[in-house]
C-alpha cells in the first residue's frame, strides 16, 4: 500500500493538501443531486427520517464549502507542513461525516423505510459518492479508507440485515469495491506527484536557463532545423544593435545577416562563410568585424537539428592583439619597422629573388646621424627622440618610392630596395636624404643643427646574405665617417678585404674559443697608500697563429656581434678565478662583462659554476660592467647585478665618465667600485680645469662610499697629485705594471707585498716597470 503523508517530502504534501480543497463547485453540484435524491425518495415514501437525512447533508454541505473559503484565502506556504497537517485535519474530519452521513442514508433505506425506490437512489448516489471520494481525495490515503469504511460499514450492516442471501452477497463485494477505490485513488496519487515533480523541474530549469541567458558575459542564439531562431538573449541582440531592430525570434538568421551587409556592417565573403557554417553543421570559430572597430567572435555549435551560436565580444582582444604585433613588428618611436621586422621582410624578399633567378641589384643603405649623442647630453632624451621621429619623417618625404624604410636601432636607419638600383638614382637618393637632414631641428626651443652619413652597398650576387649587406654597407659608413662626415659612402672592393677579414676573424674566434687559444694577462690595481697589490683586472689577449696579435677591441666587438661573448665569459670567469686562489688573500681578481651577458639568464650561473670549481671566496671575485653595456637594459642589467651583489661579489664600474648617464647609473646599480677612466688622469700634471673635474669626480664616489680606483696612471707627478688631492684608494696603469701573464703576475705581488712599508720615492722618481 501507499506510504503515509510523513514521508512524502514537504513540497509534495503540501501539493497533495491543497488538491483536497479545490473546485469546490464539483462540490456543491454533486450534494445539489445528493439531497435532491432524498428529498425525491423522502417525498415518494413520506418518510420523516430521510427529511433528517437530507437536513444533515444540507448541514454538512455548508460546513465544508465554508471550510473550502477559509483555505483559499489562508493556504499554506509550499513549505509549511504544520499548516498544511492542520488542513488536512479539517478536511478528514469533515469529510468522514459526510461519508457517515451517505451510510446511515443507505441503511436507513434499506432497514427503516423498505422501499425499492429509496433503496435504489440511496445505493446509487452513495456508490457515486464513493467514486468521488476516490478520486478527491486521492492524495491521503488514511482519508479515502476512513471515508470508504464510513461509507461501507453501514451500507453492509444494513445489506445484512434484509436477510436474504443475494444481499449478503452483495455486501460482501463492497470489501473488494473499498480496495480497488484505495488502489484508484494511490493510481492518481502517483500520476499527481509525477505531474508536481516535472512541473518544478521544469519551471526550476525555465529559471536557471532564464538566468544563466541573462547574465551569461556572451550573446546566445538557437536555429532550428530551418535557420529560424528559437532562443536569443540580451546580448546575442545588441551584437548586432542598430543593424537589426525588432525581435528576433521567429526570424532567419540569414535574414539579419543580409541587413548587416546592406547596412555595411559586416562584410558580404564574411556572412557567406557563417552560412555555409550553419547550412553545413560543421561547427567552428568565426570571427566577424560589425560597425566600425567591433569585433565578435560567432563559435558555431550543431546537435541533431539546432545548432547553437555563441557571440563573444573580443574587440579588447584584438586590439591588444594588434597592438602586441605591431609592438613586435614597429619601432615604438618612429613607427618605423624595427630591426627584427626589417630583417624578416627583407631576407623573405632575398630568398624569393633566389628560388626565381632574379639577378637585379638590390641596395642597402645605413643612414647613421652624426654626433647625435650630442643631441641627448645636452637636450635630454626626450628632445633625442624628437629629432629620431622627425629624422624618420624627412627620410621618408625624400626616399625612392620603391625603398623600404627601417630603425636598425638608436640613431641608425636603413633602406633596402631591389628596383631602380642605378648609380644615378641611388646616389640622386643619398644626396636628398642628406640634404634633408642638414635642415635645422627644433629642439626646445633652440635650433640644432646635424648632418648625417650614409653608407650603401648594391649588390648583384644571386645568393645574397642580409647580414653580409649590412656588413659592407657599414663597412662604408665608417668610410664615410672618417672621411669627415656629412657624407655618403659606396661600399667598394677595395673595402672587401677588411669585410673577409671581419669574416676569418668571427670564423677562427669560434676555433680558438673551442681549442682554449686565448690567453689572459691581469694588471694589477695597487693600494695607494700601501703601494701593495689589492687585486688585479683579467684581460684577454688573442694571438692568431698566422694574422698575429688580434686587438681585444677587434676580436671582442666580434665575440659580441656573433653570439661568442658568453662563451668567452665564461672561459674567463673560469681561468681568473682558478689563477685568482694562487694569489694571497685578500687580492681579488676583476672580469669585464658585456652588454651581452648582462642581457642572458647564464651570467650568475658561469659565475657560480667558476666560484665553485676554483674553490675561491666570492669576496675576491669582482664584475666590471662600463656605463655603455647597461644602457639596453638597465632594469634587467640592475637585477642581475644585485643577485651577485648579494652573493658578496663585487661590483665596478668601469671607464667611469665617458657613459651617457653617470650619476644615475651610480643611483640605480649595486656598485662597490668606482674606476675613474684615464681620460680624467691624462692632463692632470698640467690642466688645472683637469685637476679640478678629476678631484669633484673622486669626492662624488667618496660620498657614495665607494673603493675609486684612478686608471691609466703612467708617472709619479700624477700619482702624487691624485694623493695630494683626491684620496682615491687604488691605482691602475703603467706606473706599476703593464699586463702581465700570470706567471710574472705572481712573482709582482710577491714582490710588491712582500713588505708593509711604503717604499721611499722622489717627486721625479718613476719606479721601475715589470715588463714582459
Amino acid at each position: 500500500m501507499p506510504k503515509g503523508p510523513r514521508h512524502l517530502p514537504t513540497l509534495d504534501y503540501v501539493s497533495i493538501v491543497a488538491s483536497l480543497y479545490k473546485d469546490r463547485r464539483a462540490m456543491l453540484v454533486g450534494m445539489a443531486a445528493t439531497i435532491i435524491g432524498v428529498l425525491m425518495a423522502a417525498i415518494k415514501t413520506d418518510a420523516l427520517v430521510l427529511y433528517v437525512v437530507a437536513l444533515a447533508f444540507v448541514v454538512s454541505t455548508a460546513l465544508r464549502y465554508y471550510n473550502m473559503l477559509a483555505f483559499e484565502e489562508n493556504p499554506p506556504a509550499p513549505d509549511d507542513r504544520a499548516a498544511a497537517l492542520f488542513w488536512e485535519r479539517k478536511q478528514m474530519i469533515q469529510g468522514t461525516v459526510s461519508a457517515s452521513i451517505y451510510g446511515g442514508w443507505c441503511f436507513v433505506s434499506l432497514v427503516l423505510v423498505d422501499d425499492p425506490f429509496a433503496e435504489l437512489v440511496a445505493i446509487s448516489v452513495t456508490i457515486a459518492a464513493m467514486i468521488g471520494i476516490a478520486t478527491r481525495n486521492f492524495g491521503i490515503d488514511r482519508i479515502v479508507a476512513s471515508q470508504s469504511l464510513a461509507i461501507a460499514i453501514p451500507l453492509a450492516l444494513g445489506l445484512v440485515l434484509v436477510g436474504d442471501g443475494y444481499h449478503m452477497a452483495l455486501a460482501a463485494l463492497l470489501v473488494p469495491l473499498v480496495i480497488s477505490f484505495r488502489f484508484l485513488a494511490a493510481d492518481v496519487r502517483g500520476l499527481l506527484l509525477s505531474q508536481v515533480h516535472e512541473r518544478t523541474v521544469a519551471s526550476r530549469l525555465a529559471v536557471q536557463l532564464d538566468t544563466a541567458l541573462e547574465t551569461m558575459q556572451h550573446g546566445l542564439c538557437m536555429l532550428d532545423e530551418n535557420g529560424v531562431i528559437a532562443l536569443a538573449n540580451d546580448r546575442a541582440q545588441q551584437t548586432f544593435a542598430g543593424i537589426a531592430e525588432g525581435a528576433w525570434v521567429g526570424r532567419s538568421f540569414s535574414d539579419l545577416l543580409e541587413d548587416a551587409i546592406g547596412k555595411r556592417a559586416l562584410p558580404e565573403t564574411t556572412a557567406d562563410r557563417l552560412n555555409r557554417m550553419i547550412i553545413q553543421q560543421t561547427g567552428g570559430k568565426i570571427v566577424m568585424k560589425l560597425s566600425g572597430d567591433y569585433h565578435c567572435e560567432v563559435t558555431i555549435s550543431s546537435r541533431g537539428d539546432r545548432t547553437v551560436l555563441l557571440f563573444e565580444n573580443v574587440t579588447a582582444r584584438i586590439r591588444a592583439q594588434e597592438r602586441i604585433n605591431f609592438m613586435a613588428r614597429y619601432d615604438g618611436l618612429t613607427g618605423l619597422p624595427n630591426r627584427a621586422y626589417f630583417t624578416e621582410q627583407v631576407e623573405a624578399e632575398l630568398a624569393s629573388r633566389e628560388r626565381v633567378g632574379r639577378d637585379e641589384p638590390v641596395l642597402l643603405a645605413i643612414v647613421d646621424i652624426d654626433d647625435f649623442k650630442h643631441v641627448n647630453d645636452t637636450f635630454g632624451h626626450l628632445a633625442g627622440d624628437r629629432v629620431l621621429s622627425e629624422t624618420a619623417v624627412r627620410i621618408q618625404s625624400v626616399m625612392n618610392r620603391h625603398s623600404r624604410l627601417a630603425r636598425l636601432g638608436g640613431d641608425e636607419f636603413v633602406v633596402y630596395r631591389a628596383q631602380d638600383t642605378d648609380g644615378d638614382a641611388v646616389r640622386a637618393e643619398a644626396e636628398a636624404i642628406l640634404s634633408v637632414l642638414q635642415r635645422p631641428f627644433e629642439v626646445g626651443g633652440e635650433t640644432v643643427e646635424l648632418r648625417a652619413s650614409i653608407g650603401f652597398v648594391t649588390n648583384l650576387e644571386p645568393k645574397t646574405a642580409l647580414d653580409d649587406l649590412i656588413t659592407r654597407a657599414d663597412l662604408a659608413l665608417y668610410s664615410a665617417k672618417a672621411r669627415g662626415k656629412g657624407q655618403y659612402q659606396a661600399f667598394v672592393e677595395e673595402m672587401d678585404s677588411e669585410f673577409r677579414y671581419r669574416q676569418r676573424l668571427k670564423s677562427d674566434l669560434a676555433i680558438a674559443i673551442a681549442e682554449d687559444q686565448l690567453k689572459l694577462v691581469y694588471q694589477p690595481l695597487v693600494d695607494r697608500a700601501t703601494r701593495k697589490v689589492a687585486g688585479c683586472e683579467a684581460l684577454t689577449r688573442w694571438t692568431h697563429p698566422e694574422l698575429g696579435p688580434i686587438p681585444p677591441d677587434v676580436f671582442i666587438g666580434l665575440a659580441e656581434e656573433t653570439g661568442l661573448i658568453s662563451q668567452m665569459t665564461r672561459w674567463v670567469l673560469k681561468t681568473a678565478t682558478s689563477e685568482c686562489v694562487n694569489w694571497p688573500a685578500p687580492i681579488s681578481v676583476a672580469v669585464n662583462v658585456s652588454a651581452r651577458d648582462l642581457r642572458g639568464e647564464e651570467l650568475a650561473m658561469h659565475v657560480s659554476e667558476a666560484l665553485r670549481a676554483s674553490g675561491l671566496a666570492a669576496g675576491r671575485l669582482e664584475i666590471e660592467v662600463t656605463e655603455t653595456a647597461l644602457i639596453e637594459d638597465r632594469e634587467g642589467a640592475a637585477a642581475r647585478l644585485e643577485s651577485l651583489a648579494e652573493k658578496g661579489i663585487g661590483i665596478a664600474l668601469d671607464d667611469f665618465g665617458t657613459g651617457y648617464s653617470s650619476l644615475s647609473y651610480l643611483d640605480g646599480m649595486p656598485f662597490s667600485k668606482l674606476k675613474i677612466d684615464r681620460s680624467f688622469i691624462a692632463d692632470i700634471t698640467t690642466s688645472e680645469r683637469s685637476r679640478k673635474l678629476m678631484t669633484n669626480v673622486a669626492r662624488l664616489g667618496r660620498d657614495l662610499d665607494l673603493v675609486l680606483v684612478a686608471e691609466g696612471v703612467e708617472t709619479e707627478d700624477q700619482l702624487e697629485i691624485i694623493a695630494r688631492d683626491t684620496g682615491i684608494d687604488q691605482i691602475q696603469g703603467f706606473l706599476f705594471s703593464m699586463p702581465l701573464p700570470a706567471i710574472e703576475t705572481r712573482a709582482l705581488i710577491a714582490r710588491m707585498n712582500r713588505s708593509s712599508a711604503r717604499p721611499a720615492r722622489g717627486k721625479t722618481r718613476r719606479p721601475a716597470l715589470v715588463a714582459k
